[in-house]
């Protein structure tokens, strides 16, 4: 492992704390929904991979993109929708890429 990948990896485990801090925070301020919410969407590739998807399958790339929940929360945010259980969902696939990624376990090819 190069000294670029341990500070790649770094940068990830970094955003994935934020991540999950900023999660936590908005599931207690907004209640039940949005935890359910923030878990579902947190072990949402592991869902993937249960419903028979399989890596490197196209479904399994999708749902381990960062665009697709960084565009749900950008969406969220700039949006007419106030439905804070979607943006937690949003913040909790993003922590699940991002903690993936600093473990080492990016997008399979």
């Amino acid at each position: 492992m190069t000294a670029s990948d341990r500070a790649r990896r770094a940068a990830w485990g970094a955003l994935a704390l934020f991540l999950a801090a900023f999660a936590v925070f908005e599931s207690q301020k907004y209640g039940l929904p949005t935890t359910a919410a923030m878990l579902l969407f947190l072990v949402l590739p592991d869902l993937a991979r249960l419903a028979g998807v399989r890596p490197p399958g196209p479904l399994h790339q999708a749902v381990h993109r960062v665009w697709i929940p960084l565009l749900v929360l950008v969406g969220y945010t700039f949006g007419p929708v106030v439905w804070p259980p979607l943006f937690t969902a949003g913040l909790g696939w993003l922590t699940r890429i991002a903690a993936e990624r600093a473990l080492g376990r990016g997008l399979r090819r």
